[in-house]
Parts: C-alpha cells; sequence; structure tokens
C-alpha cells in the first residue's frame, strides 16, 4: 500500500455517496463499486498479499474495518430506502372508506338460459322431470331408433354436421340434430310410465336471420298406458298460457309427417299480427309454434318398450324462438353474436327466478 492512501478519505466519500442514494438501483451500483470483485476497496484488500507483515499487521485491522463500515451503511440505508417505497406504495393504494362504493358489474342471464328456467318450472308443475344428454350422438340414437329410414333428407351431409368419430356400429357420429335422442336414452334406461323434458343445444346447417346452425329445442315425452292426443293437446295448451302469461289460447293441429309420431301434427297457436308485433292468445291469425304427435309404434320397439301395451305422445319447438316471440327479438343471430350490450338490454337479473305464483317472465 502506497503513502498516498487515505483511508479516511475513501471512508468519507463512499459513506457520503452512500447516504446521498436515492433509490436502491443507484445504492447497488455503489455496493459492486466498492466491495465488487473490482470494486475499490476489494482491490486495497488485494495489496495486502504485497505488504510485508510489518505492514499488514497494520493496515490489514484498518482495511477490514472500513469493509464493514461501508457494508453495514449500506444496509442501513437499503432498509431506509426499502420502508419509504412501500410507505409510498400504501398512499398510493389507499382507499378513502368515507366515499361512496363504486356499483359492481353485475352479470346477466342470457335470454335463452331464462326460457329454459321458465319451461323447466312450467313442465315441472306438471309432473315433467328434466333429462340431460350429450350434444354429439350415435347414428343409433339420432336417426335409427326415431324411424327415420336409411335414404331420408336428414341423414345426408347437407343437413347434419358428421363426425369423423365411429361408434361401436361401425357408424360415424353426428352432432344431433334435435333433441329427440334424450328421449331414445330415457326409454332405454328407464321402464314406462315416462313423463320427462328434455332441453339444449341442436345443430343444423342452416343460416339466416330465423335459423342458425346451433340452436337450442325442448321436448316432451309421455309414454304410459293411457295417453291420448287429447292429453297432448291439455298440456300443450297449459304451458303455453303459462310460458306466454296469457288467460286463453287457441291451438290449431295440422296433419303433418314426423318419422317419429304417427299420427303427427303441426300446431298453430292464435295470434295477433298487427302494429308490427305479433301477440300470443288475441286476434284471429295463426303462428305454427311446435311439432307433436302419438310417439310412432316402431320407436317404441326399437326402444325395448312394448308398443301393444304402452302407448304415448311427444311435442318439441324452438327455445330460441320462443324467447323471440316473448320478448320481442326480431333476429336469431343475435343470440350468438357475444354482444355484451345486447346481452344487457336483454339479459335477465339472476335475483328473479321464474315460478308459476309470481310469474315466469
Amino acid at each position: 500500500m502506497t503513502a498516498n492512501t487515505d483511508l479516511e478519505t475513501i471512508e468519507r466519500d463512499l459513506l457520503a455517496r452512500v447516504g446521498a442514494a436515492n433509490d436502491e438501483a443507484t445504492l447497488e451500483a455503489l455496493r459492486v463499486e466498492a466491495l465488487g470483485k473490482q470494486g475499490s476497496i476489494s482491490a486495497l484488500m488485494k495489496n495486502l498479499g504485497s505488504m510485508s507483515p510489518e505492514e499488514r499487521k497494520e493496515f490489514g485491522p484498518k482495511l477490514n474495518g472500513l469493509k464493514d463500515r461501508v457494508t453495514e451503511a449500506i444496509v442501513v440505508k437499503k432498509a431506509t430506502l426499502a420502508e419509504a417505497a412501500l410507505d409510498a406504495q400504501l398512499k398510493a393504494e389507499a382507499v378513502d372508506v368515507t366515499l361512496p362504493p363504486v356499483k359492481p358489474r353485475s352479470g346477466t342471464i342470457h335470454p335463452v338460459s331464462q326460457v329454459m328456467e321458465e319451461l323447466a318450472q312450467i313442465f315441472g308443475e306438471m309432473g315433467f322431470s328434466v333429462e340431460e344428454g350429450p350434444d354429439i350422438e350415435t347414428d343409433f340414437n339420432n336417426f335409427t331408433a326415431l324411424n327415420f329410414p336409411p335414404k331420408h333428407p336428414a341423414r345426408e351431409t347437407h343437413d347434419t354436421f358428421f363426425m369423423d368419430a365411429k361408434d361401436e356400429r361401425g357408424e360415424r357420429k353426428v352432432l344431433r340434430t334435435h333433441t329427440s335422442p334424450v328421449q331414445v336414452r330415457t326409454m332405454l334406461k328407464q321402464k314406462p310410465p315416462i313423463r320427462m323434458i328434455c332441453m339444449g343445444r341442436t345443430f343444423r346447417k342452416d343460416s339466416d336471420a330465423t335459423h342458425t346452425p346451433m340452436f337450442h329445442q325442448i321436448e316432451g315425452l309421455v309414454i304410459d298406458e293411457t295417453s291420448t292426443m287429447a292429453d297432448l293437446k291439455s298440456v300443450l295448451i297449459a304451458a303455453i298460457k303459462a310460458y306466454f302469461e296469457v288467460d286463453d289460447v287457441k291451438l290449431r293441429f295440422r296433419p303433418h309427417h314426423f318419422p317419429f309420431t304417427e299420427p303427427s301434427a303441426e300446431v298453430d297457436v292464435g295470434c295477433d299480427r298487427s302494429g308490427g308485433q305479433i301477440k300470443i292468445g288475441a286476434g284471429d291469425d295463426w303462428l305454427e309454434i311446435l311439432g307433436s304427435g302419438m310417439v310412432h309404434p316402431n320407436v317404441l320397439a326399437n326402444c325395448g318398450i312394448d308398443p301393444e301395451k304402452y302407448q304415448g305422445y311427444a311435442f318439441g319447438m324452438g327455445i330460441d324462438r320462443l324467447a323471440m316471440l316473448k320478448y320481442g327479438m326480431n333476429d336469431l343471430r343475435a343470440f350468438f353474436d357475444a354482444d355484451t350490450r345486447w346481452l344487457k338490454h336483454y339479459g335477465f337479473s339472476p335475483y328473479l327466478l321464474p315460478g308459476l305464483a309470481q310469474g315466469v317472465g
């Protein structure tokens, strides 16, 4: 060590710079400059090896003391800076509890979900259970069990979404084209009497203002020994009156053909079209609203139910269309646009649960 080395001057300079450091980055740079491998104090320590024993005895303790004091000053300063940073953060994030609370954004129930709840309430009051099934179905459940002939147009790719995967029969699976496969699954697992509804997504290759590739259906099924078309009509009248919250409705049954029912009928409901709106339960016009009929004996046999002993009826309608009719929506495609403005306008409060006593709307 040369005679020009002034340990006191070095110490005063380093301690002054430590005290003046105003952030942790500056303090860390100073620590490296003084105590790092190439730092000024570390360089002085390396010179001890070239000193005589007498010089090392004199300067060694002084250098160690300098190193300890600078290190301690840096540690204390770092703690002070950290505490100051925490105080600043707490002040910045402070909440004035005397201010009025910010109203949180509340979610709304999609009209389709609301209508499903309304329908479950209505049919539940009439003794129907709710059954569920998968969106991807076998050809047997979607077509064969429901009496669709092999060359039926619904089995063609221009109407139906077919999957690459095949079932145990070697047949390609499909995105279900209706919720009727849930009826098949129910008949296969449950012995009559059966009284059920099923609701969910269905898929067909169609898209315009009143059709979408994915839509929602509700279907009902009753299987017992005595049910008739008259029973079907009474259930539909009660359900439509409750859903549209009207005192009376007129229904018109028109002969139709469905592979899975015989006889089959499309059902029209009396309505008023004046004023650019459709009002159910009034007027002299008619609106087709659902399909129905007595369950075909072949369907019962395909599901392991004796058609000589049991009979029943089935019906189905579009949930999205029911929502459009009741709540004044004119385009089905908006249901699936994921536009939060639309949902805010047409959505329902999650606290307003449907019920027959207080109304389902």
